[in-house]
């Protein structure tokens, strides 16, 4: 798999390929719409939940109706796929007349990307919304898994673990790792995480670590850089004592969190987690969970990132992905993006930035107790280097699979 380019610690290239020389500049804004008219732009992006497609769908219709631009979601499973699929065709020489228009990345793929001299770029800065996100004040929207982004993504949403449960079941839910163990072993079979490498999961595995590790520190660089059977031995010790106790005794994961979501639906879990905060509240509004679910975060903080998109180097259509890109930062699709009804997940954009009418798009919704408390996520973890990513799964897999 091509994340596994960034092992090492080697330096990113910063040239810029021959394609994106040759590129419409971001500077001229009006140039870069006038050549996006009647351009289709495949946006390659994890398919795996009906409200995201939806989005993106919405995303579709508005481009075409105000720039004549049209978008493609190609989804995915893995968002690996699309990178490989952008370094065959530079393999094969195909500098300018890529498939790929624009992919939503962050982590160790945008890092693999980066590595290979995969990107077009930098443009964001220059993206009319981008100032929007105030980056000045609000440096998670430029720094991916403690890279900096250098203008290669642009960011347009937030997600960060969300512990749901239902409170019929479980009154009292655990509020740490530790104490979830304690949970799962007096409650056997009712808990679990979804399958590795789904990111969901991955997820799941580097909060535990942060949680349990002695030297947490170690996990911000990169992996080659540390002992990965020492830092991570209270991880598999952790999970070879929690596996017995999980949903069909840890033989058989979910593959996703939509996955784990649809287990707590049936009432074969009663407790669950996901990367977007207000994904239980948006459940229970559809009818999907039961009015008795309820939030939480986990005492300590949950680990959170900003996803981005990006454009590869050979994208034939970067005019017109440049145009969703700043689409995406604007308040009226971040807003939208946000709404329980809609999708529920959070905005990049620094809303001390907004004139007044901009702002009312995002007043509070009305109380809902599926929701967590305000002011809930405000201790947020930081991802780790990318590279613990690819080490943690290929470890897991190695560990677990087959069992």
């Amino acid at each position: 798999m091509l994340t596994r380019l960034i092992a090492t610690a080697t330096p990113i290239a910063l040239v810029l390929s021959s394609s994106a020389l040759a590129a419409p500049s971001p500077s001229d804004w009006q140039a870069v719409l006038d050549e996006a008219r009647g351009q289709t732009v495949y946006w390659h992006a994890w398919g795996g939940d009906s409200r995201v497609n939806d989005y993106i769908g919405w995303v579709d219709r508005q481009m075409r109706e105000r720039f004549d631009v049209e978008v493609t979601q190609v989804k995915l499973d893995d968002t690996s796929a699309a990178v490989s699929r952008v370094l065959a065709e530079k393999s094969a020489g195909n500098l300018d007349d890529g498939s790929v228009d624009l992919i939503w990345i962050n982590g160790e793929n945008f890092a693999a990307m980066r590595e290979a001299d995969l990107l077009f770029g930098p443009f964001n800065e220059q993206l009319p919304n981008f100032a929007l996100t105030h980056p000045e004040h609000n440096p998670e929207v430029v720094t991916d898994f403690t890279l900096p982004t250098q203008g290669y993504e642009s960011p347009w949403g937030k997600a960060q673990i969300t512990f749901y449960h239902d409170s019929d079941q479980v009154p009292e839910p655990p509020r740490d790792i530790r104490a979830l163990l304690e949970w799962a072993e007096a409650n056997p079979g009712r808990f679990t995480y979804p399958r590795i490498p789904d990111f969901t999961g991955s997820t799941f595995l580097k909060q535990v670590l942060i949680a349990l590790s002695d030297d947490p520190e170690a996990l911000y660089s990169p992996v080659a850089e540390s002992d990965f059977d020492d830092v991570t031995a209270p991880l598999w010790d952790y999970l070879d004592a929690l596996h017995p106790h999980l949903w069909r005794s840890g033989r058989q994961f979910p593959g996703s969190g939509p996955e784990m979501r649809s287990l707590m639906a049936d009432g074969e879990l009663d407790l669950a987690f996901t990367f977007t905060p207000s994904e239980p509240a948006a459940a229970v509004a559809d009818f999907e969970l039961p009015p008795s679910t309820r939030s939480f975060v986990l005492e300590g903080g949950t680990l959170g990132n900003v996803h981005f998109v990006a454009i590869p180097f050979n994208s034939p259509h970067m005019a017109g992905a440049m145009a969703v890109a700043n689409f995406l930062l604007s308040p009226e699709a971040q807003a939208h993006k946000q709404s329980l009804e809609v999708w529920g997940d959070r905005s990049v954009l620094d809303l001390t930035r907004l004139d007044e009418t901009s702002r009312e798009h995002f007043a509070s919704p009305e109380e809902n107790p599926s929701l967590l408390p305000a002011g809930a996520l405000g201790q947020t973890l930081q991802e780790p280097h990318p590279s613990w990513m690819n080490a943690l799964q290929d470890a897991w897999q190695t560990r677990y699979v087959g069992q």
